[in-house]
């Protein structure tokens, strides 16, 4: 359960994150600098709030190597739908073989087990 409860968490962080990060460049182009910053800290604030729960649940059974790798391929998902499904990007080439290098990631720091 809490290895399952800290990817949820992770998930829902990142999927903040990600807007928080990004959303601004489709949906406040036009809007003052200072408009985006402030609308972004706000998203931020949720991210935390899922975060670090999800890190402090994680690290009682997780190496921190291994919860950082986790995060990073959560990250590349949650930014791969992002960018396909909200900002219209189409996937490249490029989307796999980094993924690929993250499943070595995902090998290499997983594979003395937990």
């Amino acid at each position: 359960m809490t290895a399952s409860l800290t990817i949820v968490l992770l998930t829902i962080s990142n999927i903040f994150m990600t807007f928080a990060w990004y959303g601004h460049l489709k949906n406040l182009s036009s809007k003052p600098m200072i408009v985006a910053i402030f609308l972004s800290w706000g998203i931020a604030f949720f991210e935390y709030c899922f975060q670090v729960p999800a890190n402090r649940i994680g690290y009682s059974y997780f190496s921190l190597p291994q919860l950082k790798i986790i995060q990073e391929v959560i990250t590349l998902l949650v930014f791969l739908g992002f960018a396909v499904f909200y900002m219209g990007v189409k996937p490249s080439l490029n989307f796999l073989w980094a993924s690929m290098c993250l499943l070595g990631a995902v090998y290499f720091i997983f594979r003395d087990g937990i």
